[in-house]
């Protein structure tokens, strides 16, 4: 079971590419196949350059800070960076995908530094990269350390990783994750390492498209299903367990409540299947307190990130405890804020003593 702090994170969940593989259609089942040896060995290269890792060195904070982008295609090859096709300050060019990934980073960073005061993913003015139309039919998006990389989809199950913004959310705040807490990508610490991702994933959405918890649809990767798949997307925050139900893809696993706890092997015990229920407890807290959820939700799941106290191994109880800590921390003691929090870890079934 990989225990590494800098885990190779893909959007599309092992259990997802592995039915895929075993599918009756030989395209599906061939596209499949290919994206999880290409995962293989991406994972590979990623435990390899851990190992000789240089921590970027961070920059003067400018009196206005702005991203620095740069989006590269790969020519469905899949040797990175690939080619430079669009830097930060230049115009729109031809190809959508690199368009919209230059736009998807720029809208992560845009809530970070307004809303959370962060300067880029690590803090310091970290350059923001990605690589487009990576591989051939690669159904995933991932983040390999430093960039984010997108496939371009199969075309029958999943459509260009580029067309969902929480997507490109998800992938960048792995990279915010690798540089706070370090959760530990297995058990509950990599579900939680998971439910981040779409917590801010979601979040990032939500700030571009000025949503509150109320009008969101709380949805992981919603574009990116084909008109074949029936399924509303990846996840579903809100109710865990309902994004897909479909001959091709299975029924979503995602269990909504520490009753459904699933215990296997598989997915470094789970990561992409429990985070369901620190998802929903998010959702439940954004929901109960009203307006725009990175206002006071958010926050609070941003001073645990980021606070120092998070251990790398921490479960779901000591993560909930946290966050009743910073609600009473942030607002106003045992206020409306801490008292959504410890409700909502009730009704998901985490025990917190906070």
């Amino acid at each position: 079971m990989e225990t590494t702090r800098l885990p190779f994170c893909t959007i599309v969940p092992p259990h997802i590419t592995e039915r895929l593989a075993r599918s009756d259609d030989p395209r599906l089942r061939e596209a499949a196949r290919r994206t999880a040896g290409t995962d293989v060995l991406q994972r590979n290269a990623r435990i390899a350059a851990q190992r000789a890792r240089i921590l970027p060195r961070a920059v003067e904070r400018p009196p206005a800070p702005r991203p620095r982008r740069t989006v590269y295609d790969a020519g469905h090859r899949q040797a990175l960076p690939g080619r430079r096709a669009r830097a930060e300050g230049e115009g729109a060019v031809a190809d959508a995908s690199v368009n919209r990934a230059y736009d998807g980073l720029g809208a992560t960073f845009s809530l970070y530094l307004e809303e959370f005061d962060r300067y880029s993913i690590d803090g310091g003015g970290l350059p923001l990269d990605a690589t487009v139309h990576f591989g051939r039919g690669y159904d995933n998006a991932f983040w390999d350390g430093s960039r984010m990389v997108f496939g371009d989809g199969d075309g029958e199950v999943f459509k260009d990783f580029t067309l969902s913004l929480d997507v490109i959310g998800h992938e960048l705040t792995h990279g915010v994750v690798q540089y706070t807490a370090a959760l530990e990508y297995h058990g509950q610490s990599g579900a939680l390492n998971e439910s981040m991702a779409d917590v801010f994933g979601s979040l990032v959405k939500q700030y571009a498209l000025d949503q509150t918890a109320a009008d969101a649809d709380w949805l992981i990767g919603a574009d990116l299903l084909t008109d074949r798949v029936r399924g509303r997307a990846l996840r579903d925050m809100r109710a865990p367990g309902t994004a897909y139900d479909d001959d091709v893809l299975g029924k979503d696993p995602q269990p909504a409540t520490m009753d459904d706890y699933v215990e296997t092997r598989s997915d470094n015990g789970g990561v992409h299947i429990n985070s369901g229920i620190p998802n929903r407890a998010f959702h439940l807290v954004a929901a109960e307190l009203g307006g725009y959820a990175w206002e006071r939700a958010g926050q609070i799941w941003y001073d645990v990130l980021a606070g120092g106290r998070l251990r790398p191994d921490a479960g779901f109880a000591d993560f909930a405890a946290l966050t009743v800590r910073a609600a009473r921390e942030r607002f106003s003691g045992d206020g409306p804020e801490a008292q959504a929090v410890s409700k909502a870890w009730a009704q998901v079934g985490v025990v917190t003593e906070g």
